[in-house]
């Protein structure tokens, strides 16, 4: 059995969507090498669907989602979080602002991904609001990686897919075959 008290406390800000959320929390128990309940790690997750839509934010004038992203990051604090987590890429657009005000780390899963790509190109299918903040073309480009976004129509059907994925809309399979057809256009487009 692992120490508990050498342990940090993972703090999970999700339900943008709550799919990403169930979805984390299931990679990180299929990492866990555990023989007993007594072995994970123990997570804490405020699933709050409740949190404005960054999209509609950023780009429309929507409901600033920053509130309740830090109330809810509070929440965690509260609770024993030793750091944040956040499955949402549009949420991040937020995190330095939110890192100001509480007194835990929040994982950037942007830049972590950006860190741990090993090619000189490569493509995203992202929300608008991800694109247009331009989260992980910064992230990318401080790595010496060159970012292909999709053009206006496959990104009115990423936008689509992931709607209603949100939504619970569509099936995953359905989902996958029409992201697949997007990236495939982003290969045909040469890779950088």
């Amino acid at each position: 059995m692992k120490d508990p008290e050498n342990e940090k406390v993972i703090g999970i800000l999700g339900g943008m969507g709550p799919g990403a959320t169930l979805e984390l929390f299931r990679r990180i128990l299929n990492k866990t090498s555990a023989l007993t309940d007594q072995d994970h790690l123990r997570i804490i997750i405020d699933n709050n669907p409740k949190i404005p839509d960054r999209t509609a934010a950023l780009l429309h004038g929507g409901e600033d989602p920053f509130p309740l992203l830090v109330s809810t990051a509070r929440n965690l604090e509260n609770a024993g979080a030793d750091f944040i987590v956040m499955p949402c890429n549009t949420a991040h657009h937020y995190i330095d602002r939110m890192g100001e005000s509480i007194n835990v780390s929040i994982l950037n899963m942007v830049e972590l991904t950006a860190a741990s790509i090993r090619e000189p190109c490569v493509g995203i299918l992202a929300t608008d609001g991800t694109l247009d903040s331009r989260l992980y073309h910064k992230a990318c480009s401080k790595m010496g990686i060159e970012l292909l976004s999709p053009e206006e129509s496959d990104q009115s059907v990423t936008m689509d897919i992931i709607y209603m994925v949100k939504g619970r809309r569509i099936d995953r399979d359905k989902a996958k075959a029409r992201a697949i057809k997007v990236a495939n256009r982003l290969v045909d487009r040469g890779w950088c």
